[in-house]
Protein backbone atom coordinates (compact mmCIF):
# COMPACT_ATOMS: atom_id res chain seq x y z
CA UNK A 1 0.00 0.00 0.00
CA UNK A 2 1.42 3.13 -1.13
CA UNK A 3 1.70 5.78 1.89
CA UNK A 4 0.87 9.07 1.19
CA UNK A 5 3.53 10.38 3.00
CA UNK A 6 5.94 9.00 0.64
CA UNK A 7 4.33 11.45 -2.20
CA UNK A 8 6.93 14.07 -3.79
CA UNK A 9 5.23 17.59 -4.59
CA UNK A 10 6.24 19.61 -7.54
CA UNK A 11 7.68 22.81 -5.62
CA UNK A 12 7.59 24.76 -8.78
CA UNK A 13 3.99 24.32 -8.93
CA UNK A 14 3.66 26.37 -4.96
CA UNK A 15 5.24 29.30 -3.74
CA UNK A 16 6.79 26.77 -0.42
CA UNK A 17 8.81 28.12 2.04
CA UNK A 18 12.77 27.76 1.05
CA UNK A 19 13.98 26.97 4.46
CA UNK A 20 11.63 25.74 7.33
CA UNK A 21 12.30 25.02 11.14
CA UNK A 22 10.25 22.43 13.03
CA UNK A 23 10.39 23.45 16.66
CA UNK A 24 8.82 21.70 20.13
CA UNK A 25 10.16 19.62 22.99
CA UNK A 26 11.44 16.48 23.07
CA UNK A 27 9.17 14.10 22.31
CA UNK A 28 6.90 15.97 19.92
CA UNK A 29 7.86 14.44 16.97
CA UNK A 30 9.76 17.29 15.09
CA UNK A 31 12.43 15.03 14.00
CA UNK A 32 9.74 12.56 12.26
CA UNK A 33 7.93 15.73 11.29
CA UNK A 34 11.24 17.32 9.41
CA UNK A 35 12.33 14.04 7.75
CA UNK A 36 8.64 13.40 6.00
CA UNK A 37 8.35 16.84 4.87
CA UNK A 38 11.92 16.89 3.21
CA UNK A 39 10.95 13.38 1.69
CA UNK A 40 7.16 15.53 0.22
CA UNK A 41 9.25 18.30 -0.95
CA UNK A 42 12.38 16.66 -1.97
CA UNK A 43 14.11 18.95 0.59
CA UNK A 44 17.63 18.76 2.22
CA UNK A 45 17.52 18.46 5.81
CA UNK A 46 19.94 20.03 8.76
CA UNK A 47 18.92 17.76 12.10
CA UNK A 48 19.82 18.47 15.80
CA UNK A 49 22.34 15.29 16.93
CA UNK A 50 21.67 15.10 20.02
CA UNK A 51 23.18 11.88 19.75
CA UNK A 52 26.22 13.44 19.80
CA UNK A 53 26.19 15.01 22.83
CA UNK A 54 28.47 13.21 25.59
CA UNK A 55 26.45 15.39 28.51
CA UNK A 56 23.20 14.50 27.36
CA UNK A 57 22.37 11.51 29.41
CA UNK A 58 24.28 12.33 32.50
CA UNK A 59 22.11 15.87 31.92
CA UNK A 60 18.82 14.05 32.47
CA UNK A 61 20.29 12.04 35.49
CA UNK A 62 21.35 15.39 37.31
CA UNK A 63 20.48 19.10 35.60
CA UNK A 64 22.37 20.78 37.74
CA UNK A 65 25.93 19.44 37.64
CA UNK A 66 25.71 19.11 33.73
CA UNK A 67 23.50 21.51 32.98
CA UNK A 68 26.25 24.10 30.96
CA UNK A 69 28.45 21.81 29.09
CA UNK A 70 25.51 20.19 27.56
CA UNK A 71 23.89 23.40 26.57
CA UNK A 72 27.87 24.84 25.48
CA UNK A 73 28.01 21.54 23.26
CA UNK A 74 24.94 22.30 21.45
CA UNK A 75 25.82 25.36 20.82
CA UNK A 76 28.64 25.08 19.40
CA UNK A 77 27.38 22.14 17.57
CA UNK A 78 25.04 23.96 15.65
CA UNK A 79 27.68 26.86 15.07
CA UNK A 80 29.37 24.62 13.41
CA UNK A 81 26.24 23.59 11.44
CA UNK A 82 25.25 26.66 10.62
CA UNK A 83 28.78 28.03 9.37
CA UNK A 84 29.68 24.49 7.70
CA UNK A 85 26.43 24.93 5.33
CA UNK A 86 27.42 29.32 4.85
CA UNK A 87 30.73 28.22 3.40
CA UNK A 88 29.50 25.64 1.25
CA UNK A 89 26.63 27.82 -0.27
CA UNK A 90 24.26 25.42 0.87
CA UNK A 91 21.45 27.74 2.20
CA UNK A 92 20.69 28.56 -1.91
CA UNK A 93 18.53 25.08 -1.84
CA UNK A 94 15.13 24.54 0.41
CA UNK A 95 15.53 23.00 3.18
CA UNK A 96 13.80 21.72 6.27
CA UNK A 97 15.60 21.95 9.90
CA UNK A 98 14.14 19.88 13.40
CA UNK A 99 15.59 22.94 15.38
CA UNK A 100 15.86 26.54 15.59
CA UNK A 101 18.80 28.23 16.49
CA UNK A 102 17.39 31.06 18.83
CA UNK A 103 16.05 28.76 21.07
CA UNK A 104 19.61 27.91 22.16
CA UNK A 105 18.67 30.73 24.81
CA UNK A 106 15.63 29.09 25.85
CA UNK A 107 17.37 25.89 27.27
CA UNK A 108 19.95 27.99 28.59
CA UNK A 109 17.80 30.18 30.81
CA UNK A 110 15.56 27.25 31.77
CA UNK A 111 18.84 24.72 32.93
CA UNK A 112 21.02 27.34 34.06
CA UNK A 113 21.53 29.01 37.22
CA UNK A 114 22.34 32.54 37.08
CA UNK A 115 26.36 32.57 36.64
CA UNK A 116 26.27 29.78 33.87
CA UNK A 117 23.67 31.65 31.91
CA UNK A 118 25.73 34.77 32.40
CA UNK A 119 28.57 33.19 31.17
CA UNK A 120 26.47 31.31 28.51
CA UNK A 121 25.58 34.60 27.55
CA UNK A 122 28.90 35.93 26.98
CA UNK A 123 29.89 32.43 24.80
CA UNK A 124 27.06 33.46 22.47
CA UNK A 125 27.73 36.93 22.15
CA UNK A 126 31.56 35.89 21.26
CA UNK A 127 30.54 33.55 18.31
CA UNK A 128 29.75 34.66 14.99
CA UNK A 129 26.17 33.27 14.26
CA UNK A 130 25.02 34.51 11.11
CA UNK A 131 21.58 31.67 10.88
CA UNK A 132 19.47 32.53 8.00
CA UNK A 133 16.09 33.46 9.07
CA UNK A 134 13.38 30.74 8.07
CA UNK A 135 10.33 31.26 6.04
CA UNK A 136 8.38 29.17 7.61
CA UNK A 137 8.34 27.99 11.63
CA UNK A 138 6.40 25.09 12.74
CA UNK A 139 6.34 24.89 16.27
CA UNK A 140 4.76 21.65 17.90
CA UNK A 141 2.94 21.47 21.02
CA UNK A 142 2.07 18.46 23.71
CA UNK A 143 1.37 18.23 26.98
CA UNK A 144 3.81 17.06 29.58
CA UNK A 145 2.31 13.56 29.70
CA UNK A 146 1.86 13.08 26.44
CA UNK A 147 5.45 13.76 25.67
CA UNK A 148 6.73 11.47 29.03
CA UNK A 149 4.29 8.67 27.22
CA UNK A 150 5.98 8.62 24.08
CA UNK A 151 9.16 9.25 25.43
CA UNK A 152 8.66 6.08 27.24
CA UNK A 153 7.48 4.10 24.13
CA UNK A 154 10.11 4.87 22.19
CA UNK A 155 12.52 3.82 24.38
CA UNK A 156 15.94 5.60 23.92
CA UNK A 157 18.70 4.97 27.24
CA UNK A 158 19.76 8.61 27.62
CA UNK A 159 16.05 9.59 27.69
CA UNK A 160 14.03 7.20 30.47
CA UNK A 161 15.31 9.49 33.08
CA UNK A 162 13.28 12.40 31.81
CA UNK A 163 10.80 13.57 34.66
CA UNK A 164 6.88 14.91 34.10
CA UNK A 165 7.95 18.03 35.75
CA UNK A 166 11.56 18.49 33.57
CA UNK A 167 9.35 18.44 30.50
CA UNK A 168 6.26 20.63 32.44
CA UNK A 169 8.69 23.00 33.05
CA UNK A 170 10.33 23.12 29.31
CA UNK A 171 6.85 23.93 28.09
CA UNK A 172 6.26 26.71 30.36
CA UNK A 173 9.34 27.87 28.43
CA UNK A 174 8.74 27.18 24.92
CA UNK A 175 4.89 28.75 25.60
CA UNK A 176 6.55 32.34 26.63
CA UNK A 177 9.20 32.24 23.85
CA UNK A 178 7.19 31.58 21.01
CA UNK A 179 4.20 34.24 22.41
CA UNK A 180 6.68 36.32 21.70
CA UNK A 181 8.00 35.08 18.33
CA UNK A 182 7.84 37.36 14.98
CA UNK A 183 10.75 37.02 13.28
CA UNK A 184 9.36 34.31 10.60
CA UNK A 185 5.72 33.09 9.53
CA UNK A 186 4.38 30.67 12.74
CA UNK A 187 2.41 27.60 12.46
CA UNK A 188 1.59 26.53 15.90
CA UNK A 189 0.48 22.72 15.91
CA UNK A 190 -1.40 20.44 18.24
CA UNK A 191 0.56 17.65 18.51
CA UNK A 192 -1.17 15.50 20.84
CA UNK A 193 -3.98 14.06 18.66
CA UNK A 194 -1.99 13.96 15.68
CA UNK A 195 -0.25 10.89 14.11
CA UNK A 196 1.74 11.52 11.21
CA UNK A 197 3.90 8.19 12.17
CA UNK A 198 1.21 6.18 11.90
CA UNK A 199 -1.24 7.74 9.97
CA UNK A 200 -0.78 9.31 6.55
CA UNK A 201 -4.37 11.12 6.42
CA UNK A 202 -2.99 13.27 9.64
CA UNK A 203 0.39 13.87 7.78
CA UNK A 204 -1.31 15.03 4.46
CA UNK A 205 -4.09 17.10 6.32
CA UNK A 206 -1.33 18.94 8.03
CA UNK A 207 0.75 19.61 5.25
CA UNK A 208 -2.44 20.75 3.40
CA UNK A 209 -2.92 23.68 6.03
CA UNK A 210 1.14 24.86 5.90
CA UNK A 211 1.06 25.00 2.08
CA UNK A 212 -1.62 27.99 2.87
CA UNK A 213 0.51 29.94 5.19
CA UNK A 214 2.21 32.87 3.63
CA UNK A 215 2.78 35.37 6.89
CA UNK A 216 1.49 35.92 10.22
CA UNK A 217 0.87 33.23 13.20
CA UNK A 218 -1.44 30.54 12.41
CA UNK A 219 -2.75 27.61 14.87
CA UNK A 220 -3.82 24.11 13.55
CA UNK A 221 -5.66 22.49 16.35
CA UNK A 222 -7.63 19.28 14.21
CA UNK A 223 -10.34 17.50 16.54
CA UNK A 224 -9.90 13.92 17.19
CA UNK A 225 -13.07 11.74 14.94
CA UNK A 226 -15.35 10.67 17.33
CA UNK A 227 -16.83 7.14 16.62
CA UNK A 228 -20.36 6.76 15.66
CA UNK A 229 -20.76 11.04 14.51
Amino acid sequence: MNDDRDWVIDVSAYDLPRYIAVEGPIGVGKTTLTKNLARTFNYETLLERAEDNPFLERFYLNESNTALPTQLFFLFQRVQQINALRQADLFQPVRVADFLIEKDQLFAEHTLDAEELNLYKQVYEKLTIDAPRPDLVIYLQAPADVLLERIQRRGINSEQNITYDYLHKLNEAYTRFFHFYEASPLLIVNAADIDWVNNANDYRNLVDYMLNIKNGRHYYNPQPLLLGA
